[in-house]
Formats: C-alpha cells, structure tokens, sequence
C-alpha cells in the first residue's frame, strides 16, 4: 500500500518474556477459537466491495474518484451501523501542499463502554513509485490490495455484525490519507516518517468521540494478496504482543496457519503507530509482510488491480476477526 520499513530498537528480551508466558498460558487453555459461533463470511461479497472501489478509479484524495467512493462507502455503512460519522479534516501532504482528508466511521452497539477497533485506508497512493517501468512513477494507482482491500473485509464484517448482535462495541474506521507520503522518485527526507497516515495522526488526536478508548484495535492492511504472507510486525509485538498471539492463534485454529505466519519481522509504518502512540489504543497490524522484508510483488505499482485479489485471502482475515469479536462477546 503505503508505506517505508522502519526498525526501532526495543527491549526485544521483554518483548520474547512477554510471548512465551503467553504462549504458555494459551498452551495450558482448552478453549478452541475454531469452535466459537460467527456469522458466515461472504468473501463473494467482500470481493464485490473491493472490485466497486477499484471501478471508482485511483482514490486520490480531493479527486472525483475519491470524492464518489466516500459518498458510496458512508452510504454503504448507513445500512448496517447504529451511526456514521464523517470526520473532515485538512492536513498538508509532503510537499507542503494543503489537501482535505475525510475519515469515516462506523459505531455498533453504542451502549456498551467494552469496545473494540477496526480500521483501514481507503485512498489509494497518487504515485506508482515501486513500478517497473519509470514511466508510471507519477501515476496514481487502483490500489485494490493497498488499501480497498482492507476496506471490503470491514464492509464485510458490518453486514454480519447487522445480522448477529455482540456484547461488546464495535467501531469500523476508515482512515484517508494514509498512502500520500513522500514518493521516491523526490529528495524530500522525513526522518520521522510523519508525512504518512496523515488521517490516524489526525483522528488519534482528535478522536470522534472525546476521550474515546477501546481495549484493543486491529489495522488491516493489504490483506487480499491471493499469495498471502502475514507476520507479526515488529511494532506491533511492542505495543499489543498479547492481541497479536491471541489473533494468531485465532487464525491457526481456523485454519489458516499457511497464511499467519509466526515469524517475527521488522516494523513497519502504519496507522497503527499512531493509534497506540496518541491514542494510547494497544492496535496490532495484520499486514502482508513476507519475512525477507517485502510487501506483496505489486506494492506501489499500477497491477495493483483486482486481479491481485483472492476471495480466500479476503475470507481468511474476516474470519479470523468476527471470531475475535464473538469470542470476547
């Protein structure tokens, strides 16, 4: 989608006593995630909603294509949240160029305080600066992977979580301008990599309810790559190692132990980081992220388009996450 790889230096000692306590006590757990109860996930639909962005064109922000995929994804969640809302916010690209951002979100159950956090990006990078012809650097991508394919599992998910109530609450954000950082064909050089994610830095300080919290979040990156490949990213083992095990471990016993790899790989930038820095939200990243330190083969080009997508990926990451959600109901 997005983004460039960052390491920071950690207490890696804390961080592998943290994970192994955990994993012994799931060890000691008779309780099996593949046994709790969800509503089905349509990854026919979910494919559906992925393929609508894509037919909108590059969601370059403040482009007809962006302005006609917001409208269609506020009305979209109208149907099946308890409210929407529309979070207006303007912010300055890398070059200093003002630009207006809209972030949406999505409430259900508002009566309960227990909530938890479920985010994506839904505009698509203006520059396909990892392409291999030179000649596309400066054009914008469909960013079907990066980006709406995040978008389809949470629209996905609001349709079930319409048909089976939960205890808990759940919120479904979809933050913009997130993809808008500093292309590499430019000299510009942003030590703290803070001209990315310009819509979470802004809602993790401006949230859209005051004093707003939830106990855990989940950002979905590119997660519809047909060759899937999620680790779990260094920061966020740091922040929320405890969510990603139990998610991992979610995702082995459903299953799909060939896609949510154990590796630990190194951090990336992501909405996440501002989530848990601002924010103070523990939100782990289920991002595609191979252990050699790559995105998906067509990050950041123009075959970043619907043919990159697998209705089994998609399927596998909305499952994994209702089962975190009816599991803590």
């Amino acid at each position: 989608m997005k983004k460039y790889c960052f390491i920071i230096v950690i207490a890696l000692v804390f961080v592998f006593v943290g994970c192994k306590d955990k994993k012994q006590k799931e060890n000691k757990s008779e309780f099996s995630y593949s046994k709790v109860e969800v509503p089905s996930f349509n990854a026919d639909s979910a494919y559906a909603y992925v393929k609508t962005q894509c037919d909108f064109g590059p969601r370059v922000p403040e482009s007809k294509a962006h302005k006609a995929c917001g409208d269609y994804l506020v009305s979209f969640l109208r149907q099946y949240a308890d409210t929407v809302i529309e979070q207006n916010f303007s912010s300055k690209l890398y070059n200093g160029k003002a630009v207006k951002g809209r972030n949406i979100i999505a409430s259900f159950n508002l009566k309960s305080t227990d909530r938890t956090l479920f985010a994506a990006h839904w505009d698509s990078r203006a520059w396909a600066d990892n392409d291999p012809d030179e000649k596309n650097h400066k054009t914008p991508i469909i960013g079907a992977n990066d980006g709406a394919s995040g978008v389809g599992v949470l629209m996905e998910m609001a349709r079930c979580l319409k048909l089976k109530t939960t205890t808990i609450g759940v919120d479904i954000i979809f933050f913009d301008l997130e993809d808008q950082g500093t292309p590499e064909w430019d000299e510009s050089d942003i030590e703290d990599q803070s001209d990315w994610c310009l819509g979470s830095q802004y809602w993790s300080k401006n949230t859209h309810i005051p004093f707003y919290q939830a106990k855990y979040g989940i950002l979905l990156d590119m997660v519809g790559y047909t060759n899937p490949c999620f680790t779990k990213e260094r920061q966020s083992m740091y922040y929320a190692s405890s969510i990603m095990n139990k998610i991992w471990k979610i995702a082995h016993d459903r299953g799909y132990s060939s896609f949510f790899l154990n590796d630990e790989t190194g951090g990336v930038m992501d909405d996440h980081i501002w989530v848990n820095q601002n924010a103070k939200i523990p939100m782990i990243d289920i991002v595609q992220y191979d252990p050699a330190g790559s995105f998906f083969p067509y990050w950041h080009t123009i075959k970043d388009d619907i043919n990159c997508i697998s209705k089994n990926t998609l399927r596998a990451v909305g499952d994994v996450c209702l089962v975190a959600i009816y599991s803590a109901s």
